[in-house]
């Protein structure tokens, strides 16, 4: 039995000033500590850019052979920074992305965002801190909420039935990485056309002003840079939590075999997505298309599952609250950096891999057209006829974020065990690089040996 939470604002306000002590202290120490690597990638690549003449994927972090590796546009998008310093760059960064994730947590809280109250935010918050992924996108100055923020609005536009801009978000998305670009798949199987049409339009025009602002760079990327993996990492690395991830460290170099691994996994997306269309289940629709994307892409590190988050909302809705405190705690523990330096056996295959495993398990198994009575979205589906949709109906179900599911995730967490009772009864997650835009630091942790995700070979042991 879990011990019952405080009744008083001055108990609940010691228990989280408590609660964020474990979690500042556990993410001070425990985890790798990314010190900014790729928000410095970002930075020293538009500062060479911009103010030396120099060629946008030619940047090198110093010490490093990392460079830039998104789309053209995304360094369009990102032209601000060459007018702040590097310190600056960082806290508009962290400002951004702490931004982000408000939007995505109110997208995934949808009405009944109030209902958990300061106290119950107050505990969601110390939860996220844990989340790996999450850590991983702050700390390395990722891009990743940003992206999900615009997806996940598209989301309540689509469930709700409002707005001509329907689409706009993803193809945002999409020019900026490439990942993304599934949603417009998902578009594609729902049959929604005119929003898959947005998507698409919005992502060339994009596309063609990073082609306008600078024509050989987007030369380079599309017929060069693209196609070399080995410009974003070691595709066996641990953090590599995607089917081409657990094939590499399998010892398995043949691209057909992950072409028909991808292909399955695809196949499995398509028709759990339509059957959750169908049900007019967008947020299940929007995650399960988060899950694929993950899979499929030849690289996904370990920042990159802050996708999995409207997953976790979809199962919390579903009453599956055991199930995403079990995986959401184990996402909290980077359990698969125990087999960084030998991923080989049978541990190495099952643990290393361990979040694979989730991602492709919420695959096959996420509950779909689980929408509470009440409580469904609309859909204008072309072959689909459902109930008018509610005018309060938020994008992502209302239920998605609950004083109750949030309390499972916290019982789940060693740091928050005697978290759920208390929320239950609330009432209511070619030129030379410049030396000059940060530090010569090879390594973007600070608190471990380990390599960052970008790190293409490990440090000698």
């Amino acid at each position: 039995m879990t011990p019952a939470l405080p009744r008083t604002d001055r108990g609940r306000l010691l228990l989280v000033l408590a609660l964020a002590t474990l979690v500042t202290v556990f993410t001070a120490t425990v985890p790798l500590l990314r010190d900014w690597f790729d928000l410095r990638v970002y930075y020293g690549s538009i500062d060479t850019w911009v103010h030396h003449g120099g060629r946008l994927y030619d940047y090198r972090v110093p010490g490093t052979t990392y460079g830039f590796t998104y789309p053209p546009f995304a360094a369009v998008a990102m032209l601000p920074m060459a007018l702040l310093g590097p310190h600056t760059a960082i806290a508009a960064a962290l400002l951004l992305n702490l931004a982000a994730l408000a939007v995505i947590l109110c997208l995934l809280a949808g009405a009944d965002r109030r209902r958990p109250g300061w106290f119950g935010w107050a505990l969601i918050i110390c939860l996220l801190a844990l989340f790996e992924p999450l850590r991983d996108t702050l700390s390395f100055g990722q891009v990743n909420l940003l992206l999900l923020a615009l997806v996940l609005v598209d989301a309540t536009l689509l469930a709700t039935g409002r707005g001509r801009l329907a689409g706009a978000g993803i193809g945002l998305a999409a020019a900026i990485k490439l990942t993304p670009a599934l949603f417009i798949g998902m578009l594609l199987v729902a049959r929604r056309w005119r929003e898959a049409a947005v998507a698409t339009a919005v992502a060339l025009a994009a596309t063609a002003l990073a082609v306008g602002v600078d024509p050989d760079a987007s030369r380079f990327y599309w017929t060069e840079a693209l196609w070399d993996t080995d410009r974003v990492g070691r595709l066996g690395y641990v953090s590599n939590q995607s089917v081409q991830g657990i094939l590499a460290r399998l010892g398995e170099p043949d691209r057909a075999v992950w072409a028909v691994a991808v292909l399955l996994v695809l196949g499995v997306w398509a028709l759990r997505t339509r059957r959750a269309v169908a049900a007019a289940d967008w947020t299940a629709a929007f995650a399960l298309t988060g899950l694929a994307a993950c899979l499929v892409s030849p690289v996904t590190w370990v920042h990159h599952l802050v996708w999995l988050l409207p997953s976790f909302a979809v199962l919390i809705r579903a009453g599956r609250l055991r199930v995403a405190g079990a995986l959401y705690a184990v996402l909290c523990t980077s359990v698969v950096w125990l087999w960084f330096d030998d991923a080989s056996g049978v541990d190495g295959f099952l643990g290393g891999n361990a979040y694979a495993w989730i991602t492709l398990g919420l695959l096959l198994w996420l509950p779909v057209g689980q929408s509470r009575p009440g409580l469904r979205t609309g859909s204008r589906s072309t072959r689909t006829t459902t109930a008018a949709p509610v005018p309060a109906a938020p994008a992502i179900s209302p239920a998605s974020v609950q004083a109750e599911p949030c309390s499972s995730g916290t019982a789940a967490a060693a740091t928050a065990g005697g978290v759920v009772a208390g929320l239950a009864g609330l009432g209511g997650a070619p030129s030379e690089p410049t030396a000059r835009t940060f530090p010569d630091d090879v390594k973007p942790q600070s608190s471990s040996e380990r390599a960052s995700s970008y790190t293409a070979d490990p440090p000698p042991s």
